[in-house]
């Protein structure tokens, strides 16, 4: 069994194509490894060794996923949002001790001046003819080492990536994840998912992130697979780039899904002339409405999957066909061991509510200097996700909804993907997501925030109408706003925890 990246990228026949984007040359999975292998040597000369942190700021595409997977296999990678801003990047570089920044040769993003100021060794990335090729080279006019003390290729048990939880209600938490976690979480994926060496990724998924980073490059690679690296997403070009890449999957987030189904109608042609094997959705949860919706556009079975930073991303998955997909499911675990348990630690039976919980060789050890956390986040093994859910006498997990999203109104506790579940059957809402916004006397109320399908009209009395059809009134959104657009994260996610502060409602 392979536990460790070199062993994984071992895979993939010398010649076949491994990285590919759009308008440049692939490259191959030798190629690949030769990659790996000099920029280890490189940094080793920097004295940079095993578990020294450096940290990757560079645009979506192919040169940050091959740069990721080659700091990823012999020193610790630290991939940032390249979007953050100069105080955001003080916070990261500080917090993460990182040893170096990899940016790309006359980068002007604001780490470049914070890694400076910090004495962060500053270290260019020139890119070569074929997709994710690249030299580096240290401009920083640090004092180069004789060689690293703990060189070459990491050990299963070294750090090999650290990410930041998203922090919406608190200071962000370190999560380090080990080479193990994620060779582990790799496999689970190419298993799940099936992988072979004539599969062609179409990735459009930010490669700051863990969904992108593991489903979208590691677990393919993984199988020998090839990776089409897109600069990102982009509605108007994800279908020249289908056409280009010819892939037989993508994985993303619901949010992008919706962003396609809408442009899917003027380019039924070229879904037709690149058949997908499937699609796969993960990061929140995917409206049933949007599956059969998409499922009928593509005539290939869309695989929603649950993951997180701390399980190394996969935690569950519905089944390739002929396994059965339940809409609203998670799936089944795919990875890690999932149970669910109650307030006072103890297991709870088939179909009873309580949060969700894993343990296995995808998920971290723990946070990173936070016995707090970790105290809070470990209860006899298992690692508790602060999500709540139930999982069926077949082993489906199902989410009822985030712990700190559910919205209590006096004391009736609402999961507002229930409400987001019928707003969603309207025939004029496209895309909605509820949350808890303050009231004086209840603490809260549930609010919604609506983008309409284009031509389609419907007001604030008549949503509130349809929803009072099927849910007691204590559910019925009190406050609904339109939308042309719905604020997402950094990584496409809605996110309702702060939203009604967002929105004017706090």
């Amino acid at each position: 069994m392979s536990h460790t990246l070199k062993d994984l990228l071992a895979q993939g026949a010398a010649d076949a194509p491994a990285i590919s984007a759009p308008g440049r040359a692939p490259l191959r999975h030798g190629a690949l490894r030769d990659l790996i292998v000099q920029t280890l040597a490189a940094l080793n000369g920097w004295g940079i060794a095993r578990n020294d942190r450096v940290a990757i700021v560079l645009p979506n595409g192919p040169e940050m996923a091959t740069c990721y997977m080659a700091c990823a296999s012999g020193v610790t990678s630290a991939p940032l949002n390249p979007a953050y801003r100069a105080d955001e990047f003080e916070f990261y570089l500080s917090d993460l001790h990182a040893k170096a920044l990899i940016v790309e040769r006359g980068s002007r993003s604001p780490a470049v001046d914070v890694a400076r100021r910090l004495g962060v060794r500053l270290i260019e990335l020139v890119a070569g003819e074929a997709a994710g090729s690249f030299t580096l080279h240290d401009d920083s006019g640090a004092v180069v080492a004789s060689a690293a003390v703990q060189g070459g290729f990491a050990q299963p048990d070294d750090v090999s990536m650290v990410l930041h939880t998203s922090g919406t209600t608190s200071r962000p938490k370190i999560v380090p994840l080990s080479q193990a976690n994620l060779a582990a979480s790799a496999r689970n994926i190419r298993d799940t998912l099936r992988f072979t060496a004539q599969d062609c990724g179409l990735n459009i998924m930010p490669l700051f992130h863990i969904h992108g980073l593991i489903a979208g490059v590691l677990a393919p690679l993984a199988a020998g697979s090839q990776v089409f690296c897109t600069p990102g997403f982009n509605a108007l070009k994800f279908f020249a780039w289908m056409d280009e890449a010819r892939p037989s999957w993508y994985t993303a987030v619901p949010t992008m899904h919706q962003a396609i189904i809408a442009r899917a109608g003027k380019n039924l042609d070229v879904i037709a002339r690149h058949p997908l094997r499937f699609m796969r959705s993960s990061s929140s949860s995917m409206p049933p409405q949007v599956i059969t919706e998409l499922e009928a556009i593509f005539k290939a079975p869309l695989i929603e999957a649950y993951g997180m930073t701390e399980a190394t991303h996969q935690m569950c998955s519905n089944p390739l066909p002929p396994g059965v997909r339940k809409a609203g499911s998670v799936g089944l675990a795919a990875g890690p061991e999932v149970a669910i348990m109650a307030d006072d630690g103890s297991l709870l039976p088939a179909a009873a509510i309580g949060e969700i919980v894993i343990r296995g060789a995808s998920v971290t050890r723990g946070y990173e200097a936070n016995d707090k956390a970790n105290a809070e986040a470990f209860t006899n093994g298992w690692f508790r996700t602060g999500d709540q859910g139930q999982i069926d006498v077949e082993g489906y997990v199902s989410l009822t909804g985030r712990l700190k999203e559910i919205i209590n109104r006096g004391g009736e506790k609402i999961s507002p993907r229930e409400v987001d579940e019928i707003l969603m059957d309207h025939p004029a809402v496209a895309q909605v997501v509820c949350f808890g916004m303050p009231h004086p006397k209840l603490g809260e109320e549930v609010a919604a925030a609506v983008v309409l399908r284009e031509g389609q009209s419907a007001t604030e009395r008549e949503l509130q109408a349809f929803v009072s059809q099927r849910v007691a009134d204590f559910k019925v959104p009190k406050k609904i706003l339109f939308l042309d657009e719905i604020p997402k994260g950094a990584t496409g996610k809605l996110q309702r925890i702060g939203l009604a502060a967002k929105l004017g409602l706090g």
